[in-house]
């Protein structure tokens, strides 16, 4: 149990570059040094993170947990993934909060922006090319694409992409239209409880990359609630992307910058939780999920919607962070660094902070 936790904590303050890396470097030590499994058995665990909600990341050290140690693994493994990146993310926001205002700090802000932008459309990029494996995939995803600038909430568009292929493939037809949801709703008064529940929320529904968790962000606490600033958001991104462990941990910036020391606790609780929950619920399950030819065709329903959706919040964030000649300019030498040397985004960002401070 030390050996697991130790190695959690590790990886939870030094693995940066994404839920991709992550799983590499679970992969390294958990099957070929310490051989804890086998790489079918690892197969296994990263097949069912897809099929269920939640961090993918955080959801592999979770199964690998409970693998080696049981339900005290499960907990073990977890927490000790989340904890670290938490804990540097709220060190970041509290300094954010007491000296984002300084001329300094914004200066560094304007030049990560843009680096952010890359580096979601390069992510974006990846993944269009497995989402989109028919002709059926990349026009549900514009369908999702076009439902989600009319308003339509995450939630219909995620979940009834998913049905419609679902029921396109097992019934052959194409004649089924997408379910709306209703596009105003009351806005909440601000409080520890919504904050708890807003998270709880996404953290159940949430497929695909980290990214995706950008579009509800910004639809609910930008849009509807303006509980956040458009400035805010991205500067929250910025920061999920500098730091290390899972990317979600923007959560726990988010709750600082609203509520404080409490409100970051909440909000990092209620985004991991139910990844705990599915992972328990969904481990016995995993054989007869893989082999499921409806399971299958509903996630990649999903899948092409949340590719989607991430394309519609990157031109909405887009529009906040190229503000000159400059920033335009920072976006595109980042994506081509990006495409043609693979860099770690983490240094990207970091460059683009040291030239935003440069150029103000």
């Amino acid at each position: 149990m030390i050996e697991l936790a130790l190695l959690f904590l590790r990886l939870g303050a030094t693995a940066f570059g994404g839920p991709a890396a992550h799983i590499a470097f679970m992969e390294e030590e958990v099957v070929r040094r310490r051989r804890w499994m086998s790489q079918e058995e690892f197969l296994d665990l990263l097949g069912a993170t897809n099929l269920i909600p939640g961090p993918n990341s955080t959801e592999m050290a979770i199964h690998i947990g409970y693998r080696r140690e049981g339900w005290r693994g499960l907990v073990v493994a977890g927490v000790c993934f989340i904890l670290p990146a938490a804990l540097i993310v709220g060190v970041l926001a509290w300094l954010y909060v007491r000296y984002a205002k300084l001329p300094q700090a914004e200066a560094v802000l304007y030049g990560i922006k843009p680096v952010i932008i890359a580096i979601i459309a390069d992510a974006l990029w990846r993944l269009a090319k497995t989402a989109m494996k028919t002709p059926l995939l990349a026009g549900m995803a514009v369908v999702a694409a076009t439902a989600a600038f009319l308003g339509v909430h995450e939630l219909a568009v995620l979940f009834g992409c998913g049905a419609l292929v679902m029921l396109m493939r097992v019934r052959g037809t194409s004649t089924y239209a997408l379910p709306m949801m209703a596009t105003s709703a009351a806005i909440p008064a601000f409080g520890l409880l919504p904050l708890f529940l807003f998270f709880v929320k996404v953290g159940a529904v949430l497929f695909g990359s980290g990214y995706v968790l950008f579009a509800f962000l910004r639809a609910d606490l930008v849009e509807r609630w303006h509980w956040l600033t458009e400035s805010q958001l991205l500067d929250a991104i910025a920061v999920g992307q500098i730091t290390p462990g899972p990317v979600f941990t923007t959560a726990t910036f988010i709750g600082y910058v609203l509520a404080g020391a409490p409100g970051a606790v909440v909000a990092t609780i209620g985004i991991f939780l139910p990844a705990f929950v599915f992972v328990a619920i969904s481990g016995p399950l995993v054989p007869r999920l893989r082999q499921s030819r409806v399971a299958a065709a509903f996630l990649d329903g999903v899948n092409a919607a949340a590719v989607a959706l991430m394309a519609v919040v990157m031109w909405q964030l887009g529009r906040a962070a190229f503000v000159d000649w400059l920033t335009v300019a920072l976006a595109i030498a980042a994506a081509i660094v990006l495409w043609r040397w693979r860099v770690n985004s983490a240094w990207l960002v970091l460059a683009g902070g040291v030239v935003g401070l440069l150029a103000r």
